[in-house]
């Protein structure tokens, strides 16, 4: 039941809306009640009360100090459903009371039928909010109650890079208890110390494979093993990555901590061995900082772990230098180099620019010292580029050939971007000039077509289709080359078509109409004086008469 609180100076008011409201009836227990402010404030921090019932204009305390004194010093009981009883002359203190969360007022003098829609009202809005506390007590009992889901989620969150932004840490914090940077100051002074561990399956027999149900059981067994060698140290978190995939985020592990982590790794190597006859191989990253940096984490070691595998698997490998610079390179020539392209083909030159200037400038961060590998990166792009796109020679010369040799006689890192960069400009003009002579000469064989078909009515579907284009874009494309919609083309060609028929004197009317797609020769008629002034006959008469 809801309860309510009613606070008036005069007792017979208060008596009177508790004998004239059938408060069962609505939904409510018995109302309390209080005399003066003050009592109400009692009531209200000692008891549980859903609904105020208050008078404005009280001596001491009034309704509208009542409502400031909760929302200043009590902001729990902010959520109350407040009602306020005023005079008419009191009407610019319920203003106020609707500003300090006031929900509703009533006039006096009171009318019971009002005063109990608002308090249904009130039931209502205070069901919805149970209800939706409930909802969420229930949830986060559920989901807090399965810390390994959460885990996983939240692994699968940072290798997916969803680290990137401020609420990432907050919401997951508040889930996971996760435990701060370490160190004093500002974020940049405080670090954190991330590092990742993948246990990856090795080969599987080929019955392994084509068992789905063996497939389960081992992915599920990888996942015990992990989390049972696991157990005991702080501040992991593990998730399934794969099939046959396990992810360990370890954090602000010190070096012993690190050490005693790694002791267990045979232990899980050991466990899948027996019951599954399949080795692990286990990849360690490199130490990081920041959440946004796991996603890369993650990627190094794979990358590490899958080239390590196709010797034989089953070990430990550690992410250094030389991994590093190994994972840089396929980075560039499988993923960087590629979305360039991917970019430039699409027509995007300025994304392709930004996206070139980003990788540059982490090249420079991460390879300071080597500008050979700097100039090596200028070199595989302009080889990608002209391998894939071929041009036609410039009449200054190849236009490859020419940034090759540029970029050889680079003696700086700048230069090298000055001279891909100018590639870049160049090849997309290149491009732009070729997709305008391409779309030239598209639009020259719609106009063909159509010239040819002028008797099947053609639709804009039929052209979409016959050449391949998306509808839309082949108006936007027509209109944009010709300056005339397709509609308005088809109609200047058929009324052009007429113009030479109506020539001929033995081709009569109502074929000239037939021949340029016309169902009716009345609606040609029409449609021809409209355009030329003159009827079809008459246009004829005037024009080629004798």
């Amino acid at each position: 039941m809801i309860q309510a609180l009613i606070v008036d100076d005069e007792p017979m008011q208060i008596q009177g809306l508790i004998r004239h409201i059938d408060w069962e009836k609505l939904g409510y227990a018995p109302p309390l009640t209080a005399e003066s402010g003050e009592e109400a404030l009692a009531a209200l921090t000692s008891m549980s009360v859903d609904v105020l019932i208050t008078d404005v204009s009280m001596p001491g305390m009034t309704g509208i100090e009542l409502l400031a004194r909760l929302k200043s010093d009590y902001p729990r009981l902010g959520s109350l459903q407040t009602l306020m009883i005023s005079g008419y002359d009191e009407f610019e203190f319920v203003q106020e009371a609707i500003h300090l969360g006031a929900k509703a007022y009533v006039l006096k003098p009171i009318k019971t039928e009002e005063m109990e829609e608002k308090l249904l009202a009130f039931r209502g809005a205070i069901e919805k909010k149970n209800r939706i506390e409930r909802e969420t007590t229930a949830l986060k009992e559920k989901v807090t109650g399965s810390l390994d889901v959460l885990q996983d989620r939240f692994v699968n969150d940072l290798i997916e890079g969803r680290a990137q932004t401020e609420q990432f840490e907050e919401s997951w914090s508040r889930l996971l208890d996760l435990p701060s940077a370490e160190g004093q100051g500002t974020e940049q002074e405080r670090e954190r110390h991330i590092r990742l561990f993948l246990f990856v399956c090795d080969r599987l027999h080929a019955a392994q494979l084509e068992d789905a149900r063996q497939r389960i059981l081992l992915s599920d067994g990888l996942m015990r093993a992990v989390k049972v060698g696991m157990a005991e140290f702080p501040n992991l978190y593990i998730g399934r990555t794969g099939a046959d995939e396990v992810a360990v985020i370890h954090l602000n592990g010190t070096p012993s901590d690190r050490a005693k982590t790694e002791k267990q790794f045979s232990f899980v190597q050991d466990v899948t061995r027996e019951q599954f006859d399949v080795s692990v191989t286990i990849g360690v990253s490199r130490a990081c900082g920041r959440w946004d940096e796991v996603s890369l984490l993650y990627k190094e070691v794979k990358h590490m772990a899958a080239k390590a595998r196709l010797g034989g698997g089953g070990l430990v490998h550690y992410f250094d230098q030389t991994e590093a610079t190994d994972y840089r390179e396929f980075q560039l020539n499988q993923e960087d180099i590629p979305e360039i392209v991917r970019l430039l083909e699409a027509g995007e030159g300025d994304l392709a620019i930004a996206h070139f200037n980003r990788i540059f400038d982490l090249l420079l961060i991460r390879d300071a010292a080597s500008f050979s590998y700097v100039q090596a990166f200028g070199m595989g792009l302009i080889s990608e580029l002209a391998r894939k796109f071929k041009r036609p020679k410039e009449a200054d010369g190849d236009m490859t050939i020419e940034m090759w040799q540029r970029l050889i006689a680079c003696t700086g890192s700048e230069e090298v971007r000055e001279v891909v960069l100018a590639y870049i400009d160049r090849y997309g003009r290149l491009g732009r000039k070729e997709q305008a002579a391409q779309q030239h000469h598209l639009i020259a064989r719609i106009e063909r077509y159509i010239e040819e078909r002028l008797r099947d009515n053609v639709t804009v579907k039929q052209l979409a289709e016959q050449f391949q284009l998306n509808a839309s874009y082949l108006s936007v494309l027509f209109k944009k080359e010709t300056g005339k919609t397709l509609s308005d083309f088809v109609q200047e060609t058929r009324m052009n078509k007429a113009k030479e028929l109506l020539k001929d004197p033995n081709i009569k009317v109502y074929e000239v109409a037939e021949q340029v797609g016309f169902q009716t020769t009345a609606y040609f008629s029409y449609l021809f004086k409209k355009v030329t002034g003159f009827g079809p006959q008459e246009y004829r008469d005037y024009h080629y008469g004798k």
